[in-house]
């Protein structure tokens, strides 16, 4: 059976005595199931339940086919192409390089 990668997109909601100015989670799972369809479902209704722990799911998922079996070193599990007019600097900037991730 064919193996997806899905992101999905959660705002993490400020627990009491905290405060979080907009802090987002993409989160990257895999799964197993007949086709994309059934996999984005799979997903979809795990991310509800990841989200009652203090999280928003923002009802955006992306998916990915993998071509390869997962357990190997450097396999692809997701893969996005965006157009933009930006160049590569201010590109980086603007989605992923902001000065406000949490990269550790």
């Amino acid at each position: 059976m064919p193996v997806y990668s899905i992101r999905c997109i959660f705002r993490w909601l400020p627990r009491q005595g905290q405060t979080l100015r907009n802090l987002y989670e993409e989160r990257v799972t895999l799964w197993t199931a007949p086709n994309i369809d059934a996999a984005i479902e799979l997903a979809e209704t795990e991310a509800l339940e990841y989200a009652s722990e203090g999280e928003e799911f923002l009802g955006l998922s992306q998916a990915y086919a993998l071509y390869e079996e997962p357990g190997a070193s450097g396999i692809e599990v997701f893969s996005l192409l965006r157009e933009s007019d930006l160049e590569p600097r201010e590109y980086l900037n603007s989605f992923f390089d902001t000065g406000h991730e949490r990269t550790r």
